[in-house]
């Protein structure tokens, strides 16, 4: 187990409202805040952006990362009008819908829970007309940066989540269902010995479960 007084304070964890792993591992980092001390900041990368121009993806995925743009870019903006910290009450908002819920299969559903979660929030409703993707302007701009950003920590050849811990990320961890308590901490005490030592690239076994959201 890591050395807890030399432990990080901080991490950055990069997210997608729609990925169900970065759903999970959000609610993981939520437990290890509070068995760690550790302060996170939240952050957007985009599936979207992830698989732009990308050739053999299923008509149903391409149709998700069509619809996927919606709650990416209302978040941006969000946090552009009203502070970065409603970009996790968003998230959390949305993604209690998506995915416990179990919304959000239709682009008119994905429509409908952005506009309950800026209800939820306390958000100007009309943030929901920025849902639209426009490429190239303020919006679009602002979100690939963040997404690139994530890219430029980990590299390209993830999904999401990114968590950034100082000058060490990683994708993931892929993880269900979510450790919670000492179970938590010491997950986090792993993934920090693994992805903190010189040459480390990748551990990985086939994933037999799917999200499990109890």
């Amino acid at each position: 187990m890591a050395n807890r007084s030399t432990q990080p304070s901080s991490a950055e964890m990069f997210f997608d409202p729609l990925c169900p792993w970065a759903w999970m591992t959000s609610r993981w980092l939520m437990e290890v805040a509070e068995v760690r001390n550790l302060d996170i900041t939240w952050s957007v990368m985009s599936l979207s952006a992830l698989n732009e121009g990308r050739d053999g993806l299923s008509e149903s995925y391409r149709g998700m990362l069509d619809s996927g743009w919606g709650p990416v870019r209302v978040v941006i903006a969000a946090a552009r009008d009203h502070g970065d910290k409603v970009k996790k009450q968003l998230y959390d908002a949305m993604g209690a819908r998506l995915h416990p819920g179990g919304r959000g299969d239709t682009p008119d559903d994905l429509r409908q829970v952005i506009v309950e979660a800026l209800e939820d929030v306390g958000l100007p409703p009309e943030l929901i007309d920025c849902a639209a993707n426009v490429p190239g302007d303020e919006i679009d701009i602002e979100l690939r940066a963040s997404h690139q950003r994530a890219m430029d920590l980990v590299g390209d050849e993830v999904g999401t989540p990114v968590v950034s811990v100082g000058d060490v990320a990683f994708f993931g961890p892929v993880v269900t269902p979510a450790p919670k308590g000492e179970a938590a901490g010491q997950l986090w005490d792993g993934c920090l010995l693994v992805a903190g030592t010189p040459g480390f690239y990748e551990i990985k076994r086939t994933r037999v479960k799917g999200p499990d959201f109890s």
